[in-house]
């Protein structure tokens, strides 16, 4: 068995780097979570990368041993869809935080995803700037205090799964940095050939702690999250509450779990989706695959695209050259 088939551990895909986050930081739960699930994808760490932009989340690459590019800020989709171009037998994550794929980056977010590059995109949502001192991020709540909204910021925050959804994604899920559950969402985002889009709930414990704690603690966690699986109904609160569809008004209602409305989760109905990921208040949040509809991948496209305008033609470097109007610049006689 040779190097590139051999089976892993988690730790074969813990790099030698000392992890350096804050001391509780969310991080530390998904590296754990991505680097466990990792051997259960039987993919080769020689044709795995890791690729990041700017942020606490963006030192992430640091720790894998796999091929890892710390790049610039907002950029890691664009890097990720040259690698990817470049070599399509890569497995390439793209690893991403709430300020760098939704604010300088959040044009490139959107075009990775509307293109339906093949890769796995996990943005670190803590609702704040953590790396550079605890500013208000596009996705902060209104009323967020920071360094820079001293009175509570004005702004109407960001919802990622929605930002997706609109972009044109054909994949979104939500995990919970700390959850058990969180390596089969990985895994079924890996699963997906095309754009993998994995929002995690991950706890800034220095500039935001326990932002999420309305339903992550978990005295209130059976009562607050509603964690999908394709083909079974949406319930919730130990069974005894499930989602139903208000029919008069066209949106989503808690219902009794025995009630036979209650609705069967289809990740392809966008409709849905587009409810779940915008619950209002009262409602538990919804985890785990929220919407999924495969189609062609960017990369294979512009594979078979490229085959075509090639297929009989011969490379010739210089008639490519020659073509056209072109000119020789014929040397003249010195003049005195």
């Amino acid at each position: 068995m040779n190097e590139l088939t051999k089976v892993t551990t988690a730790k074969d895909w813990a790099s030698d780097q000392e992890v350096r986050w804050c001391p509780g930081c969310g991080d530390y739960a998904v590296l754990k979570a991505v680097q466990r699930t990792m051997p259960d994808l039987g993919v080769a760490r020689e044709k795995t990368v890791f690729v990041s932009g700017i942020g606490c989340s963006s030192r992430f690459p640091y720790y894998m041993a796999s091929y890892g590019f710390h790049t610039i800020h907002g950029r890691a989709p664009a890097f990720a869809t040259g690698i990817k171009l470049a070599n399509p037998e890569l497995d390439v994550w793209v690893i991403t935080g709430d300020g760098d794929a939704l604010s300088i980056g959040g044009n490139h977010t959107m075009h990775v995803l509307r293109r339906n590059l093949d890769c796995q995109i996990l943005l670190f949502n803590n609702e704040i700037y953590g790396l550079t001192k605890g500013q208000y991020s596009p996705t902060s709540r209104v009323g967020t205090r920071s360094p820079s909204t001293p009175f509570g910021s004005v702004d109407r925050p960001v919802t990622p799964c929605m930002f997706a959804l609109g972009s044109g994604a054909r994949f979104i899920a939500r995990g919970i940095d700390v959850h058990k559950s969180l390596p089969d969402v990985l895994k079924a985002a890996h699963a997906h050939k095309g754009a993998s889009f994995v929002e995690i709930y991950q706890n800034c414990v220095v500039y935001n702690d326990d932002v999420f704690a309305s339903f992550t603690e978990r005295s209130v966690a059976q009562e607050k999250q509603l964690w999908l699986q394709p083909g079974e109904k949406m319930l919730f609160a130990n069974g005894e509450k499930g989602l139903a569809l208000d029919c008069d008004r066209l949106c989503l209602k808690i219902v009794d779990g025995s009630d036979p409305s209650v609705i069967v989760h289809d990740p392809k109905n966008k409709g849905i989706a587009a409810m779940l990921i915008e619950m209002p208040q009262g409602f538990p949040v919804a985890l785990g695959v929220i919407y999924e509809d495969p189609a062609p991948t960017f990369e294979s496209a512009v594979i078979e695209q490229n085959a075509a305008a090639a297929s009989g033609k011969k490379a010739d470097l210089q008639a490519l050259v020659s073509k056209g109007q072109t000119w020789q610049v014929e040397k003249e006689p010195h003049k005195l």
